[in-house]
C-alpha cells in the first residue's frame, strides 16, 4: 500500500480560507464616521487640488467611498495612501510626496507627532462608549473618592471624555481630564477641559516650528502643564504627578504601553470600550524597564551603530540623527545611517556588521520587542545612555525623541572630556571596556569590510 506524503494539489485550490472580510460601513455611516463635509469644507476653504487620503488597514475597506465622495464635492484629485511607509499612527508625508499631494487627511488612530512638510487634517473616526457603563466601572475600580486620577483616552474614545468626566466630577473632586494637543494647532489650547467640541475638530496647517516645541512637563506658578504624546493637562502646583492614578479609556495598544513606559510611578487602570471590561494593568513596569536596560549594555558593548529612520515625517527627525552621529562618534563607536521603512528581521539581518541598532521613530513605534532580531535595537534615549556618561539611569525613560534635543527638558549636554579613553566594566561579560577616542586614535580615514570573527564587519582602515 503506497503511502502518500503531500495531497493533491487540487485540494489547495478548493480550499477556503478562513478571513472574515473587514465590515464596511453603511453609506449613512460613512458621512458621520468619516466627517466628510467637514473634510469637503477643509479642501475647499484652503484651495487644495491634490488630496492624499492616509488609512490605517482596519479602515481601507471604505476608502474607495470615502475617496469618491471627497472626490466629488471638491472636484480635487484625491489619492488614496494604503501601504504607509512606516506606522499607520504618523501622517506619511513620503508617500503623499510621491504623487505631489498638497494635503493630507489622516484617518483614524494617530501619535499626534508633529509634521514638517505638508498640512494635515486628523479624522479620529471616533467610536462610541457606554458612558454610563464607563462611569460605573470607574467607582468600582477606584472607591476611594480623595484618589487624585488623571484621565486620558486612545484618540479614537476622546470625543467622549467629557461626559465621563462631567457625571464623576460631583464626587472625585480630585479628577483631572487630559485634552488633545494636536501639532500646529492655532487654537488656544490653555483650557484644561477635555476636546469633546471644538478642539475635537480642530485642523492642522502650516510647517512645525520646532522653536515653538513647549517644554515638556514644564510648571508654572498657578500649576503644573504636562504636555506629552499629544495630551495635556494641567494639575494643581502643589501636587505631585507621583501621586495621581491614571485612568485610560481605550484597549491595549502601543499608546497605552508608551504612556505606562514614561509615567512608570504611577498606577494604571483602563476601560476597554469595545469589551466592556475595566481592570487595573498589571504590566510589570520595572521588569519592562530592566530588560530595557540590558539593552542599553548592549548598546555600550557595540563598536559599530546603526541608525534606522524609522520615519521622514516626524518633525526634527534629521537632527535628532545628526546629534545621534555625534554622541556615537564622541564614545569612539562608528556609525551609519539606514532608510529601509518598516523593520522586519530579515531586512536587518542583512547587516551583521551592525552590533547594534538605533530606531528613530515616532514615541508609539520606537520600542520593539528585538528578542528576534540577529542585533538588538535600542531607542535614541537608550543610545544616548549608552554613549553619554552624564547622563544617568534615574528610572525615567524617554521615549519621545524630541525631549532629548537642546532646549528640551530631557536634554543633557555630553560634556567633551578629554582626549583619554575611559573604562568601565561591562555588566553583561564582566570584563572591561573603553569608552571615547584616544588621543592617538581620532576617525578613521576610510573604512573597509574585514573578517572579525568569522563574520564580515566594518573596521577602520588608516592610510
Amino acid at each position: 500500500m503506497a503511502v502518500a506524503f503531500s495531497s493533491d494539489a487540487s485540494d489547495v485550490i478548493q480550499r477556503s480560507v478562513g478571513v472574515s472580510p473587514a465590515s464596511r460601513a453603511s453609506s449613512s455611516s460613512v458621512e458621520t464616521l468619516y466627517e466628510i463635509s467637514r473634510c469637503v469644507e477643509w479642501v475647499k476653504t484652503h484651495g487644495f487640488e491634490r488630496v492624499a487620503l492616509q488609512f490605517p488597514d482596519d479602515l481601507l475597506v471604505d476608502s474607495a467611498e470615502v475617496a469618491l465622495k471627497v472626490e466629488k464635492e471638491t472636484g480635487a484629485k484625491v489619492y488614496i495612501l494604503g501601504d504607509t511607509s512606516y506606522g499607520s499612527c504618523c501622517v506619511d508625508e513620503v508617500a503623499a510626496q510621491h504623487v505631489t499631494a498638497d494635503c493630507i487627511v489622516h484617518f483614524g488612530r494617530a501619535c499626534l507627532s508633529p509634521t514638517s512638510r505638508l498640512p494635515v487634517l486628523y479624522v479620529f473616526c471616533t467610536r462610541p462608549v457606554d458612558i454610563q457603563h464607563c462611569v460605573q466601572s470607574f467607582r468600582e475600580i477606584i472607591p476611594d473618592r480623595q484618589t487624585r486620577v488623571i484621565m486620558m483616552s486612545d484618540v479614537t474614545y476622546s470625543a467622549s471624555t467629557d461626559d465621563i468626566a462631567a457625571r464623576l466630577r460631583h464626587d472625585y473632586t480630585n479628577l483631572v481630564t487630559s485634552s488633545l494637543n494636536i501639532p500646529n494647532s492655532t487654537q488656544d489650547r490653555t483650557s484644561d477641559s477635555s476636546i469633546g467640541g471644538s478642539e475635537h475638530s480642530t485642523d492642522i496647517l502650516g510647517s512645525y516650528n520646532s522653536s515653538t516645541l513647549p517644554k515638556e512637563d514644564s510648571s508654572i506658578q498657578e500649576g503644573q502643564v504636562f504636555c506629552k504624546f499629544g495630551k495635556t493637562f494641567c494639575l494643581p502646583g502643589d501636587a505631585e504627578f507621583d501621586s495621581h492614578a491614571i485612568f485610560y479609556v481605550g484597549g491595549e495598544s502601543l499608546s497605552l504601553t508608551n504612556l505606562m513606559m514614561a509615567y512608570n510611578r504611577c498606577t494604571f487602570y483602563s476601560y476597554n470600550p469595545e469589551k466592556r471590561k475595566c481592570r487595573k494593568e498589571t504590566l510589570n513596569v520595572n521588569k519592562a524597564l530592566m530588560k530595557r536596560y540590558y539593552m542599553v549594555e548592549k548598546a555600550k558593548e557595540a563598536n559599530v551603530v546603526g541608525i534606522v529612520a524609522g520615519t521622514l515625517g516626524v518633525s526634527d527627525y534629521l537632527t535628532i540623527i545628526n546629534n545621534l552621529k555625534d554622541v556615537i562618534r564622541k564614545a569612539g563607536k562608528k556609525s551609519y545611517t539606514f532608510v529601509m521603512g518598516k523593520l522586519n528581521v530579515p531586512k536587518l539581518a542583512n547587516f551583521m556588521e551592525i552590533d547594534v541598532f538605533v530606531l528613530v521613530a515616532c514615541p508609539e513605534n520606537t520600542l520593539i520587542d528585538s528578542s528576534e532580531f540577529y542585533r538588538p535595537v535600542v531607542t535614541p534615549f537608550e543610545m544616548e545612555l549608552a554613549c553619554n556618561s552624564d547622563r544617568q539611569w534615574t528610572g525615567e525613560y524617554v521615549t519621545d525623541f524630541r525631549e532629548l534635543l537642546p532646549g528640551a527638558a530631557s536634554h543633557v549636554p555630553m560634556s567633551e572630556g578629554t582626549n583619554e579613553a575611559e573604562t568601565d566594566v561591562s555588566l553583561i561579560t564582566g570584563g572591561m571596556r573603553r569608552v571615547g577616542l584616544r588621543e592617538e586614535e581620532g576617525p578613521a580615514d576610510n573604512t573597509a569590510v574585514v573578517k572579525r570573527d568569522d563574520v564580515l564587519t566594518v573596521a577602520e582602515v588608516n592610510t
